[in-house]
């Protein structure tokens, strides 16, 4: 009886696609997008950036500034496949947002610049991709700039992101002439007329017929030296067949041994359908990705994409706004109805799907149910958060959620009208709602509300929000970044006894602490506990009483009150009471005793560093490089290309502020720059010695 519902299931799943679109800022991200939705017949007008006219960037600050700042889904059909897609941010300011997209996607399009190749943030994104093992196949765009090398562009690619490019399509024509491409697995051409969206089919080209048999051949050899079954083939036959080669191909974007490289011009409508094939036959849908895992009473757990199996999905964001919340939602197994109650083992609670939404970016389609594999919007659910797991009451899960950066910048804001400080704490919590990559805080000393975030645009953008939204006029202090404090020389044997007593039961711990600095594994933003100690000193209960007490006393270092990271603490002998030891007490202990231990160690203060890539006129270099010395850059770099200059320095952070504008200044408005957050360094002359 269940045997062809079923079927009808599996083979459902199996025809959606789940995928996000990478790429540094300006790559085209957003361009290729909106003629996918074009070329799959979701909208009919194709949407310009330039005119402010796409479907994802709806926000009018995405709008006004000409980028995308917020992660937006849309959802469309290609040749019988549902594609669900999330057209995600290039400006490092808001990795968040890609991290917690790569999260529950299954599959990404990564977006290069047939011109520049592989840029800082292409990088960026990349590394976020492999964390979360999502496969990606490659589009080099731009085809028709002036500069366009598709060669250079995929070398770029093998040299920096060290996957196996397997490039698929030969362009025709250069620059300007760019009017199609070489399939070099089905062996034909795509040539697209002047505002045509449909390519037109025919043979390869005879002045390119050589050129395509010699890169065929390259193919196929790269193709069997990756994959077993194709170089049995190959050595059967010295070929391979186009069924054996497109299964090959698939299997090695799928284990990530590989990469299929296309080409194209999204701005001109030219190598979308391909794309689009591309993202259909390589890509994996949700039966092909291995079950989730979660856990349940510290047991862990794995549910596959079945739509009868028990529900669990994960939110990834949330859309906060005056007249309700939408959550975002991954499914993966089981089946949510409109009006379905789920649980929260986050925190704990029954929530309500009142209503189950299809996303269109900022459309919405109504739905009676989602099931696994479906990337939907739900209304009605009061307190989930992103990275919060939802579950059916009575088979519960908790999902790993997506990692979330530590901010590096922050401002002190206040209401210019005293009247509006409430409603500005309402406005700061729901941003820190939508946006976990926020974060507001007083401060202790002072009183300042502060707010925290990625860097200097993504506040601007949470401070403008807070205008057109909730409309707030408010005062932004000076922009400053978060130190922090690690052990260049630490101590042995520091002892400390915490004794107690003021009337009834009392509070006895005696601990013996090592604090080093870390070891290459730990890492210089880590922190490691252990234990040695011998002969039953301190019971085991009261060890994770003190590493809970050590990890308390990290919050504030010595130096100037900032976080304490990058060290070992073993804890070696100690002893307790026979009434008056506890929990309680050895967590005091472990506290007091590492402040003590810490304020005896060689300290030194961190602070925040960046990647800078700054491309200027050739007559600029001189200038650009005296103003990075002053700004105690590091010079890591240097290359000509496409006629300008590419300089890579390593900054602190803190001297970035205003650099845009000293850069406009100095080359008279033509140089660009990009940052990517690296880690922390030792800044000069803060070093607190014993």
């Amino acid at each position: 009886m269940r045997t062809e519902p079923l079927r009808h299931r599996t083979t459902a799943l199996a025809a959606v696609r789940n995928l996000g679109i990478l790429a540094h800022v300006d790559a085209g991200k957003t361009t290729v997008t909106e003629r996918i939705l074009y070329a799959t017949g979701t909208t009919h007008r194709r949407g310009e950036v330039h005119d402010g006219t796409t479907v994802t960037d709806f926000d009018p600050q995405e709008r006004d500034r000409g980028i995308t700042i917020f992660a937006a889904a849309v959802s469309c059909a290609w040749d019988g496949h549902r594609i669900n897609l999330i057209d995600t941010p290039g400006h490092v300011d808001f990795a968040d947002e890609v991290e917690r997209s790569l999260r529950v996607l299954d599959g990404a399009i990564a977006v290069f610049d047939a011109v520049a190749g592989v840029e800082p943030q292409s990088e960026s994104v990349w590394r976020q991709a492999d964390r979360y093992g999502v496969p990606r196949i490659a589009f080099v765009n731009k085809m028709d700039r002036a500069g366009a090398d598709l060669d250079a562009a995929v070398e770029s690619i093998r040299r920096r992101l060290h996957p196996a490019p397997l490039v698929v399509q030969v362009p025709i024509g250069t620059e300007d002439g760019f009017t199609g491409v070489v399939d070099l697995v089905g062996m034909r051409s795509l040539v697209w007329a002047d505002g045509d969206s449909t390519a037109e089919e025919g043979p390869v080209p005879e002045a390119l017929s050589e050129e395509a048999g010699r890169r065929r051949r390259l193919l196929e050899e790269a193709v069997a030296e990756l994959n077993a079954a194709a170089l049995e083939e190959f050595c059967a036959h010295s070929a391979l067949s186009t069924p054996t080669l497109t299964a090959a191909l698939r299997e090695l974007t799928r284990t990530g041994d590989g990469v299929v490289v296309l080409c194209g011009s999204a701005y001109r409508n030219r190598g979308v359908e391909p794309l689009l094939d591309a993202v259909v036959t390589y890509l994996p849908s949700p039966l092909d990705v291995p079950a989730v895992r979660g856990m349940h009473d510290g047991v862990e757990e794995r549910r596959a994409a079945d739509p009868e199996a028990p529900f669990a999905a994960l939110a990834f964001k949330v859309n906060a706004t005056a007249t309700g919340r939408l959550t975002y939602l991954r499914v993966y197994s089981g089946t949510i109805e409109k009006g379905d109650t789920v649980w929260d083992p986050g925190t704990r609670r029954t929530e309500r799907a009142a209503r189950i939404l299809r996303v269109m970016a900022d459309r919405h389609e109504r739905l009676e149910r989602a099931v696994a594999g479906d990337i939907v919007a739900v209304a009605g659910l009061k307190s989930t958060r992103a990275g919060s797991t939802l579950c059916t009451p009575d088979a519960p899960l908790v999902l790993e959620p997506p990692a979330v950066a530590d901010p590096v910048v922050s401002v002190a804001v206040e209401a210019r009208a005293s009247t509006d400080t409430g409603r500005l704490a309402a406005a700061l919590a729901r941003l820190a709602e939508e946006d976990p990559s926020l974060v507001v805080r007083t401060d202790a000393e002072t009183g300042q509300t502060v707010l925290s975030g990625m860097g200097e645009l993504h506040l601007d953008v949470a401070v403008e929000k807070l205008h057109r939204d909730a409309g707030l006029e408010v005062n932004v202090g000076r922009p400053g970044v978060a130190y922090r404090e690690t052990v260049v020389r630490g101590v042995t044997g520091l002892v400390y006894r915490h004794v107690k007593q003021d009337g009834g039961a009392g509070q006895f711990a005696h601990v013996v602490l090592d604090v080093e600095p870390p070891t290459a594994e730990v890492g210089a933003m880590g922190f490691e506990f252990s234990s040695a100690v011998v002969g039953g000193g301190v019971p085991r209960e009261y060890v994770r009483a003190v590493e809970a007490g050590c990890r308390d006393a990290l919050a504030e270092g010595p130096l100037g009150g900032h976080p304490v990271t990058g060290l070992r603490v073993t804890l070696t002998d100690g002893a307790t009471h026979v009434k008056d030891s506890s929990d309680t007490a050895f967590r005091t202990a472990g506290r007091l005793a590492l402040r003590a231990a810490l304020r005896a160690c060689t300290m030194v203060l961190l602070e925040p560093v960046a990647e800078v890539t700054v491309t200027v006129p050739e007559d600029a270099v001189g200038g650009v490089l005296g103003d990075l010395a002053a700004r105690r850059g590091r010079v890591t770099g240097s290359e000509t290309r496409g006629g300008a200059a590419v300089l890579t320095a390593t900054v602190p952070l803190a001297e970035l502020f205003g650099y845009a504008t000293r850069l406009r200044s100095r080359t008279q408005g033509r140089g660009t720059f990009t940052t990517r957050p690296t880690g922390y360094a030792p800044a000069p002359g803060e070093v607190r010695v014993r």
